[in-house]
Formats: structure tokens, C-alpha cells, sequence
């Protein structure tokens, strides 16, 4: 069982079009911080991100941002976190969310959204982490993404113990639920190699 001390959450750094959007990162920056997990997110004061990370401060959580130079000075860094750090690279951001990250949720977002997810779901796929992944379904943001995955499953492209992996829920505390209960599948399984 995956001990919970601090989850990173991948958002859009566009607020989106529904207010359900903005509400629902909001209640995950409180539940977060009502459980005194810490929030590791991109760094980001502006839309989805700003929201999760300004929730969380408020109901007194910690909260650390990772940002990219380049990013920080385009003046979108977050100034009022807990802990703010300036890595060289996207691709060190990504890295360094993992490595001070014990689970991992995306919120409704655009290509960067679900370019890290992918990412660190292939990571847990491959057996290099044993740390929970999912999804927070705003509004039905991810159904027609969940149907896709299911035919990807349903076509042998991604084996049922993999497709187990990724947990959604529509609310909040009950993917945290989730999360505090999940077991990584045994290494054998994660790195099996389909033989044609």
C-alpha cells in the first residue's frame, strides 16, 4: 500500500469554459489539504492550476510549484507557495514532480494535461514507480477519453491489469480514497510483454 504524503495534479492553465471546472480544482486543492497531504503542481498562477494551488493555501495546506525558467518569466509563477522551484527544463519539471510526488491526478486540461499524464502512467506501466494515477471526471471532461482507453484495452493494445491502473472518479475524496488503498500490480505484471 502507497503511503500518501504528497500528490501532484496535473490542469490546464486555462480556466476553461464551465465553472464545474473551476470548482472542482478548488475542491481538490481543500481535500488535499483537509487530509495534510501536500499539493506538487506546475507552479502555475494562472487558470486550473492557480485555482487547485489557491484552494489549498487557504484551507492551510502546503504547497509546492514546479515551474520552468522560461515559464517563470513569462511572470506565471505562483509568488505566494509554500515552495516555488525553478528547474532548467519541461522535461526536469516533469521529473522532479515525480520524484517528491506519491500520486498523481489530472484535472480537466488541454495537450500538457495529458502529455504528463500518459507520461507517468507509462512510468507505473514499465515498473518504474509503484504510485497510484488518476483521473478527476469533471463534468464528464474524460468520458470519451475512459471509452478510448477501454477499446485500446478491448483491442489488446493495453493489457486489463494496465487499464486497472489509471482510477477515475467525479469527486475528490473518493479518488484520495482510492488512492490510500491502492497496490501497485507485482513487477511481472506491469513489464509483460505480450509474445506473438
Amino acid at each position: 500500500m502507497t503511503a500518501l504524503n504528497a500528490i501532484c495534479v496535473y490542469c490546464g492553465s486555462n480556466a476553461g469554459t464551465r465553472p464545474e471546472y473551476a470548482a472542482a480544482a478548488k475542491a481538490m486543492g481543500e481535500a488535499l489539504a483537509e487530509r495534510g497531504l501536500t499539493l506538487v503542481y506546475g507552479g502555475g498562477k494562472v487558470g486550473l492550476m492557480g485555482a487547485v494551488a489557491d484552494a489549498a493555501l487557504a484551507a492551510g495546506g502546503r504547497v509546492i510549484g514546479i515551474i520552468p525558467e522560461f515559464l517563470a518569466l513569462k511572470e506565471v509563477a505562483h509568488a505566494g507557495l509554500t515552495e516555488l522551484v525553478v528547474v532548467d527544463s519541461m522535461h526536469t519539471r516533469k521529473a522532479e514532480m515525480e520524484r517528491r510526488s506519491d500520486g498523481f491526478i489530472a484535472l480537466p486540461g488541454g495537450i500538457g494535461t495529458m502529455e504528463e499524464l500518459f507520461e507517468i502512467w507509462t512510468w507505473s506501466q514499465l515498473g518504474q514507480h509503484k504510485k497510484p494515477c488518476g483521473l478527476l471526471d469533471v463534468d464528464g471532461y474524460f468520458s470519451h477519453l475512459n471509452a478510448f482507453l477501454d477499446r485500446m484495452a478491448e483491442d489488446g493494445f493495453v493489457n486489463a491489469d494496465h487499464r486497472a491502473m489509471l482510477h477515475r472518479s467525479e469527486n475528490a475524496s473518493q479518488l484520495l480514497d482510492a488512492f490510500a488503498g491502492y497496490e501497485a500490480p507485482p513487477a511481472d505484471i506491469r513489464i509483460k510483454v505480450q509474445q506473438t
